[in-house]
């Protein structure tokens, strides 16, 4: 049963997400030979001020 975690940056929709973990689970599903019923796909959403890139925060790039 492969587990999947993904981080995301907050401000994605349901829609985005739920389409996410259909393609990550149809990625599973082609690559490691497995029934989509296996796979499990965690998705953790980071708040911007929480993820740095280059010595600053997501929100302070505007990202």
């Amino acid at each position: 049963m492969p587990i999947i975690q993904a981080f995301l940056l907050e401000g994605r929709t349901q829609e985005q997400k739920a389409a996410f973990i259909e393609a990550v689970t149809d990625a599973a599903v082609r690559t490691v030979n497995v029934a989509p019923e296996s796979v499990r796909v965690i998705i953790t959403e980071m708040p911007k001020a929480h993820f740095g890139i280059g010595g600053r925060s997501a929100a302070d790039l505007g990202r």
